[in-house]
């Protein structure tokens, strides 16, 4: 039997589900190259308002350097003292923090979530690891990291990358029916993209003994299309790249569409805009943002969009506008479901004016849209302040 924790995440931006070691990964690599020793603790499970999410983490090297974060700074004095003693006797330990606990307020975590966490000594097999799952993601793969937070593997991992698969090292003792149980669960929270903690054995056919296996899915960011080379889609250029997209910006104007004019995308498109879109593969993580309020440009686009995944559709333009666009887009044959998924006009109403202000209120919209928010203000409302 297999069972899986949802993830929890503690924010609504681009890559909500990606885990944040990925933001420290780079310099875990240094550490290994230069052979330095240090600790590894990670968020392997959070509860209600907790102020990181799954996957955060924190290294502490024995020269006293610490990179990461697990809690924005309430409970790493305490992480970086259980560091140290993983440091000095090299047992992995878990740990929890949470208003529930006597610690909570001693430590510092007083926002009402609780978090869990695995605190590792890196060895040689976590070195390599580490390097190998670096080496992934610079190349733009998929990627997973097992790691048996329970059991009698404890502190075992396993990484698993796509669309090949790299086995476990020869010393974790992941062999035989546990291997095959942890590998097939890697493999299914690596295809849904989503980092979870997941609970195998029971009266399920693979292990003998119940294990914990925390899943870290590492995939490339989503993709922010901006279609339409204005003042407008600079400000949200840059916005998205912040929030962790990967921005493409396009339009059939080359004077317009130049890298000068958007140094914050990854890439600026010169190509009639529903010829593109059928150019690039969408998923249920893309957004596409339909700025151009042109319908020349907008109806061929929004047919086919509409048509196609994506978590977030917006198009600019007045509300005549979008009335017409409507009209134009049901004598094309769109239903009304289909017209359901279309934000137009685009953006949350927040008053703003400039191509930056109206850029946040699209990203505002955006946000609210992956992580299920209202977008009323959170004082107006009884809603946990982090989603579950």
């Amino acid at each position: 039997m297999t069972r899986t924790t949802p993830v929890i995440s503690s924010w609504a931006g681009a890559q909500e589900e990606e885990p944040v070691m990925k933001d420290i990964i780079s310099d875990l690599r240094q550490w290994c190259t230069e052979g330095t020793e240090f600790a590894l603790a990670t968020v392997v499970e959070t509860w209600q308002s907790a102020p990181r999410p799954l996957g955060a983490a924190l290294a502490l090297s024995t020269d006293g350097d610490v990179i990461g974060s697990v809690s924005g700074g309430c409970v790493e004095g305490a992480v970086i003292d259980v560091a140290r003693d993983v440091l000095s006797d090299g047992q992995p330990r878990r740990v929890r923090y949470g208003v529930a606990n006597e610690s909570a307020f001693t430590v510092g975590l007083t926002c009402g979530g609780t978090i869990e966490l695995f605190v590792t000594r890196v060895d040689d097999n976590l070195r390599s690891l580490i390097t190998a799952l670096t080496d992934a993601i610079d190349h733009g793969h998929a990627a997973a990291v097992a790691t048996l937070i329970t059991g009698p593997h404890q502190g075992a991992r396993l990484l698993i990358t796509d669309p090949t698969t790299s086995g476990p090292p020869a010393d974790t003792g992941l062999t035989g029916e546990l291997e095959h149980a942890v590998r097939a669960a890697t493999q299914g929270q690596l295809a849904a993209g989503r980092s979870a903690q997941i609970q195998l054995g029971g009266e399920g056919p693979h292990c003998l003994t119940d294990v914990t296996v925390f899943v870290e899915a590492y995939v490339p960011p989503p993709r922010m299309i901006i279609f339409g080379a204005i003042d407008f889609a600079a400000a949200l250029a840059r916005l998205g790249s912040f929030l962790g997209y990967h921005v493409t910006v396009c339009d059939a104007r080359a004077v317009f569409a130049t890298p000068q004019r958007f140094p914050d995308a990854d890439e600026v498109v010169v190509a009639w805009p529903h010829v593109h879109l059928d150019q690039v593969t969408l998923d249920e993580r893309t957004v596409l943002c339909v700025l151009t309020h042109d319908p020349k440009f907008d109806i061929p686009l929004l047919v086919k969009a509409l048509r196609r995944p994506a978590r977030y559709i917006g198009a600019m333009g007045s509300r005549r506008t979008h009335a017409d666009r409507l009209a134009a887009l049901r004598r094309e044959g769109l239903t009304d479901n289909e017209l359901a998924r279309l934000r137009s006009p685009i953006g949350l109403d927040l008053g703003g004016r400039t191509p930056e202000e109206t850029a946040i209120s699209i990203a505002a919209e955006i946000i609210a849209c992956t992580g299920g928010g209202s977008g009323l203000p959170l004082s107006a409302t009884d809603n946990p302040i982090h989603r579950c």
